[in-house]
């Protein structure tokens, strides 16, 4: 068997044993017609089962072709790359997992317009598969033809994205420190989801999330709930639950659920002004809160019958405050799911008004202020003092001995005294 004269009996037994309709094509491998198109059945089986070992016959590690495994989200594209270093005058090919050829070398053998040519080469052959559905998910094979044929697998896996979670089980409305369920799912997904529930920035702890398999048989639907005693800081809070999955790379798929709570209500009794004073006009607001808030207002003054005011607004009014409005004064804010009271209690102050500290500090500052002015008017009085008293003793000196002088020559000289030499009394006798 291993002369390789035997090669023409082989293949002509290989011809004759072939099942079915097959005809051996020009580039060496069968067509069976039973087949769709582009569906080609190589003579590697039969070659390699030989057992040739002529040197001629092997083939090198150069000749054996590789790829890599691929996973991409469904929808999406993915690209199937196949190299070789040898192709000894060979072509590659790709085939799907159903074995039909989807290209050999640039030529196209299934007619599916997603799957376009990339690049092809006597070392490569790359292909790209648009639009990817869970269907196309399993090995893929590259071959190249030599002698025997060489093969490598590529294996596409397809993650299913998992559809925008649903929350159900919540009621209308719930009352304060009642307990509630809620139920969250998602289906589509593949692998398997998880589930995680969040109250604002808190995360919840739910059970733990359950798994079924969908009816197609590759994807699933995951479910988890969450149980919690809700309070009244919980009105208007969204409960969130949210699905983690690496098909959505990072991506948020939530779904939210704001709940409302009934609570009792709470009051505050806030004055204005803040510091009454006799004779001023005064308002005392009930500041109340709840849900439902309150929907009237009781108020009340300790001491007196019977109670002084029942409305819906808010606001107790003085027109015109007396020492004798002075005391302890309550109201109780009323709602459909209770009420609340508050107490205040008010001294009327005299009519003189009170200095605040804002007011003493800017009468300090004022003080100090007239302080300073104060002694800068008497720096400049005895600055000026001081100028014009040195002004009049030059006068007085220079008209000295001028008052008693007979005649104005005597003057001069009686003005110039203390002065002596002849250059003065030259200029006189001039």
């Amino acid at each position: 068997m291993g002369d390789p004269s035997a090669l023409p009996l082989l293949l002509l037994f290989a011809c004759c044993w072939a099942p079915g309709r097959a005809n051996l094509s020009q580039d060496g491998y069968w067509q069976e017609q039973d087949l769709e198109l582009g569906t080609l059945a190589p003579l590697d089986e039969a070659i390699s089962s030989t057992g040739w070992s002529s040197p001629d016959m092997l083939v090198s590690q150069d000749s054996q072709p590789w790829t890599s495994d691929e996973t991409v989200v469904a929808g999406g594209t993915v690209v199937l790359k196949c190299q070789v270093k040898d192709h000894e005058d060979s072509s590659l090919q790709w085939s799907n997992p159903a074995q039909q050829t989807l290209y050999f070398g640039e030529k196209r053998a299934l007619r599916d317009n997603r799957i376009q040519l990339v690049k092809s080469t006597p070392h490569e052959l790359s292909i790209s598969i648009s639009n990817v559905a869970l269907a196309d998910e399993g090995e893929y094979t590259c071959s190249i033809f030599t002698m025997p044929v060489r093969t490598a697998k590529s294996l596409i896996t397809v993650l299913g994205i998992p559809q925008k979670p649903i929350i159900t089980g919540y009621k209308s409305s719930l009352r304060e420190k009642e307990t509630t369920t809620l139920n969250c799912q998602s289906s589509g997904s593949k692998p398997a989801a998880h589930l995680t529930w969040w109250k604002g920035e808190q995360e919840l702890h739910g059970e733990p999330t359950r798994i079924q398999e969908d009816p197609n048989g590759k994807t699933f639907t995951v479910s988890s709930s969450v149980t919690f005693q809700v309070t009244r800081e919980d009105d208007g809070a969204d409960i969130i639950c949210s699905v983690n999955h690496e098909s959505l790379n990072g991506a948020d798929r939530s779904t939210s659920q704001r709940i409302e709570v009934l609570y009792t209500p709470t009051a505050k009794i806030r004055p204005d002004p803040p510091h009454p004073r006799e004779g001023q006009k005064l308002l005392l607001y009930c500041e109340g809160h709840g849900n439902p808030v309150p929907q009237q207002y009781l108020w009340e003054k300790e001491g007196s019958i019977p109670p002084l005011k029942i409305t819906q607004e808010s606001a107790l009014i003085f027109p015109f405050l007396n020492k004798s409005d002075s005391g302890t004064y309550g109201c109780t804010a009323i709602s459909n799911m209770g009420s609340y009271k508050a107490y205040y209690t008010l001294n009327v102050n005299d009519p003189s008004p009170v200095l605040s500290s804002s007011s003493t500090y800017h009468a300090i500052i004022g003080g100090i202020v007239a302080f300073i002015v104060f002694l800068l008017l008497i720096l400049l009085i005895f600055l000026g003092h001081y100028l014009i008293r040195h002004k009049g003793t030059y006068l007085t000196h220079e008209a000295k001995g001028s008052d008693d002088a007979p005649d104005a020559d005597t003057a001069i000289i009686n003005a110039e005294g203390g002065q002596s030499g002849g250059d003065d009394k030259k200029e006189y006798f001039i």
